[in-house]
């Protein structure tokens, strides 16, 4: 087979591998050599091996090496033809000018993961219209409330490029929420109930309303008085909002206005007792605050329905609905409270612990906040439920530090060897491959001393020669015999690993399960301005500590 046909062969193997994560597929490259020369139609098997041999010999290559080699051979190759999809969040319906919208955090601890959708998809939507978007600490629930929270959220609100205008404590409402129980008291639409929890519970599911619901409205505002100035112990007697006894879905039958709870509130200490449950509370606030949209997961629909009985009572406008599907989030811990007993256990060394799905973890990893935002537009607000998928969000988060992190050389657990010979050693790799104007990192080896991983120096033992990237070749042996620098070695099947100097700095990463990759990585990271960065071959990671004698980055993804 002649010269030509094998030279355009490596170079659709070398765009496909370079455009699909240094992987080559043998059946593409069939496809494009059939198309460009049908004389080859007739010899088809023997296109196809000469194919599998170059693929095979181009997979073997780092994805640099394979950037490098198609810039040499075809750089127009290099430039991937996009079909840019425009992904964008429906309309919303019955706009009116600007809009106000809120997010609605409880204040357990910081955001993690999944209060990241509701976040950016609110916010997406008031930079659409206009308008204001509100941030309400819904914190009626004192047994569960961090108080670091308070300043965690809108630290993590503010890197998540979330703009809030206004800020509600609903702690600081009470006497609002008060005032709106005891007039649906008056109106009839409001009773205290002294029945037994449970009882209560059996005859709503059964469609029985309890004695305590139709007791005339004269006898239901006594027991109110008597429910705020302590005339109850906790437990014994909730307010409730009347809905429909007989109403076909059993949760939106009568629900707990006010309940009673002797348990200290990090804000107001015990100034109050009668704690507003959700409904009533956000139903108020959503009415007061002027709320056009409230767009949440489909989990809170019957929420919605109970809410909607307050405001028919009250004849307000009630704002427009959404509810999009729910996410299931694997493979990561995300309940706050187990977070915050691993860390008062010293399992985790806090809410940025990298095994944690908090964005504080997510940050420290180095993932950016547009990669997210990115991933929630992409999934959109459609009312089916979906996976979350890591490997999506790590692949936009690759997209968007690729081009700021330059590539160094990372070797894990070590091996010495002395090069043999007295050749000069010298080399260069560019800081990234895409932008030559960074210059390189320089290599030259007076000491003839490196170091490889433990992995690749058990390979080395079993060829019997390797290619150290970007520098030179050597035959295995301790002092190994220095072999030139010919890369052709490499389609003999030979291998390109990673090497540190003498020079090199003690370093370590931090992974996403908990474990550290101690090694060694190059000195002219010390010098690195971003703190995002490539380790060839292991992936890139965000520096946190340039420490010489102990370098520490946090793995973000391959």
């Amino acid at each position: 087979m002649s010269g030509d046909i094998e030279t355009l062969i490596r170079k659709y193997a070398l765009q496909n591998a370079v455009f699909f994560k240094g992987k080559a597929n043998p059946k593409s490259i069939v496809g494009k050599i059939l198309g460009e020369c049908p004389e080859w139609r007739s010899k088809v098997p023997e296109v196809t091996e000469i194919i599998n041999t170059i693929v095979a010999d181009v997979n073997n290559m780092s994805l640099d090496d394979q950037k490098k080699a198609l810039e040499e051979l075809d750089p127009s190759l290099l430039v991937k033809e996009k079909k840019e999809r425009k992904y964008e969040l429906p309309d919303l319906e019955n706009v009116n000018g600007k809009v106000v919208m809120r997010i609605a955090p409880g204040p357990s601890g910081p955001l993690h993961i999944g209060h990241t959708r509701v976040s950016i998809l609110n916010d997406e939507y008031v930079k659409r219209y206009g308008g204001k978007l509100i941030c309400r600490f819904e914190d009626t629930n004192p047994e569960k409330i961090d108080p670091d929270a308070y300043d965690m959220i809108p630290e993590d609100l503010e890197w998540l490029g979330v703009k809030i205008h206004e800020s509600i404590i609903q702690s600081e409402r009470f006497e609002t929420y008060y005032e709106y129980t005891k007039k649906l008291i008056e109106m009839g639409h409001g009773y205290i109930c002294t029945c037994d929890a449970e009882d209560w519970r059996k005859k709503k599911e059964n469609k029985i309303a309890c004695p305590c619901r139709d007791l005339p409205v004269e006898e239901q505002l006594e027991r109110y008085e008597r429910f705020m100035n302590g005339g109850y112990k906790e437990g014994e007697a909730i307010a409730v909002i009347k809905t429909a006894i007989d109403h076909p879905n059993p949760a939106v039958r009568d629900f707990v206005a006010l309940r009673l709870v002797d348990h200290p509130h990090p804000l107001t200490k015990d100034k109050y007792r009668a704690y507003p449950m959700m409904n009533l509370s956000v139903a108020i606030d959503d009415h007061l605050l002027g709320m056009t949209h409230v767009i949440r997961g489909k989990d809170h629909l019957n929420n919605t329905f109970r809410q909607e009985y307050i405001f028919d009572y009250f004849g307000w406008k009630k704002p427009a609905y959404h509810h999009y599907g729910l996410v299931n989030i694997p493979d990561t811990v995300l309940k706050t409270s187990l977070i915050k007993q691993s860390i008062a256990n010293g399992e985790y060394t806090g809410w940025n612990d990298v095994r944690t799905g908090t964005v504080r973890a997510l940050a420290r990893r180095g993932i950016r906040p547009e990669a997210i935002r990115r991933y929630w537009v992409e999934s959109g607000i459609k009312p089916i439920d979906i996976q979350f998928s890591w490997e999506n969000l790590y692949a936009m988060n690759r997209d968007a530090i690729d081009d700021v992190s330059n590539r160094y050389f990372f070797v894990q657990d070590p091996v010495k060897f002395e090069i043999g010979g007295s050749e000069p050693i010298i080399g260069k790799a560019p800081l990234h491959p895409d932008h030559a104007e960074r210059g390189n990192r320089e290599y030259n080896i007076t000491d003839r001393t490196v170091y490889i991983s433990t992995d690749d120096s058990k390979m080395f033992e079993e060829t019997g020669k390797v290619r150290l990237k970007d520098l030179c070749n050597i035959d295995f042996g301790n002092p190994a015999p220095y072999a030139g620098t010919d890369v052709s070695i490499l389609k003999k099947g030979f291998k390109a690993i990673q090497w540190v100097g003498n020079d090199s700095t003690p370093a370590r990463i931090l992974m996403p399960d908990g474990s550290v990759m101690e090694g060694r990585v190059e000195n002219a990271i010390l010098k690195e301005s971003s703190e995002s960065v490539q380790f060839e071959r292991i992936g890139f990671v965000k520096i946190e500590d340039k420490d010489p004698k102990s370098f520490t980055a946090v793995f973000s993804h391959r």
